[in-house]
């Protein structure tokens, strides 16, 4: 029977998240592994902002220093593969990858990110993370003073609009269809000369994924430079559903302060596990996991 090796924690995803995580644990000595499949949800956006010291680089460019100072502890291991499978053991956790190997683990840190579940929209997905994007705190100083679409309605598009008001007097509300704002809301909008187009979209159209016009499906075609969008997600794993972990209404992985899900044993940090969608917060989030599992393993050998 092929021995399995353990390490004290494994963590599934190795952007910042994970590696925050893994640099609180190798600074403790704990024995971890890191499995990344390499794919980042944000690969596609040009430049990284609103995280101090790195305001501007790309992902690639922090990724990449993330990683060289993980590496320098020399109890974080990296594995270069996707967990694809769980199971609750004696003492801890058994993880399986795509490559076949499989890994015991006495705690387990889930910093999966999430997967964007893109419209069907020609030229919306060349556009997501470039011109075509979720947070005007990540992207709204960049695409400020622009002619800007907030593609969203309801109670979702108030709140854009609130924020992205700040940032452009040229705001329109692409509803997709009939607006469901009441009364008080409307009256914000119209205080605030803030358009609203309730047509269906039918394409973006775009250069290299810069928005020069939306295309409606009427034949209309409307100039934007920019555009918000709220759109669904999913998890990135099977793994918490596997493992029994719940999930917040909005379907983010339920955590305490500290990272801890609902299965002892078992954190999660980073975007599965906060709507604070940013390179700030999933450091924060990974730093506070791996301090506070190095605590749990602490008082649990000491």
């Amino acid at each position: 029977m092929t021995q399995i090796e353990h390490f004290e924690v494994i963590i599934i995803g190795g952007s910042y998240a994970g590696l925050s995580a893994g640099m609180a644990l190798g600074r403790s000595l704990r024995k971890v592994l890191i499995i990344d499949a390499g794919k980042p949800c944000n690969w596609q956006t040009p430049h990284s902002h609103n995280f101090l010291t790195q305001d501007g680089s790309t992902p690639k460019e922090i990724t990449e220093i993330a990683k060289d100072q993980v590496a320098k502890y020399d109890t974080v291991r990296f594995y270069e593969g996707l967990a694809v499978g769980s199971k609750k053991v004696d003492n801890g956790f058994d993880i399986t990858t795509n490559r076949g190997d499989t890994f015991h683990t006495n705690k387990l840190i889930l910093a999966t990110g999430i997967k964007d579940l893109m419209p069907k929209t020609d030229g919306f997905s060349e556009c997501w993370g470039i011109t075509v994007v979720h947070c005007p705190y990540c992207h709204g100083y960049e695409i400020r003073n622009q002619k800007t679409a907030i593609m969203a309605n309801g109670d979702t598009a108030i709140h854009l609009a609130s924020l992205v008001n700040n940032l452009t007097k040229d705001i329109t509300i692409l509803t997709e269809g009939k607006s469901s704002f009441d009364g008080q809301q409307l009256q914000k909008l119209i205080n605030h000369e803030i358009k609203i187009i309730e047509k269906e979209i039918s394409a973006i159209e775009h250069e290299a994924g810069k928005l020069k016009n939306i295309r409606f499906k009427d034949g209309a075609v409307e100039a934007f430079d920019a555009a918000y969008a709220s759109i669904p997600f999913e998890s990135n794993t099977i793994i918490p559903n596997e493992l029994g972990c719940q999930f917040t209404e909005q379907g983010y992985i339920e955590v305490d302060e500290m990272g801890k899900t609902t299965v002892d044993g078992v954190f999660a940090c980073g975007d599965c596990s906060t709507m604070m969608r940013s390179l700030a917060t999933a450091v924060y989030k990974g730093n506070i996991a791996g301090v506070f599992i190095n605590h749990e393993l602490t008082q649990e050998s000491f």
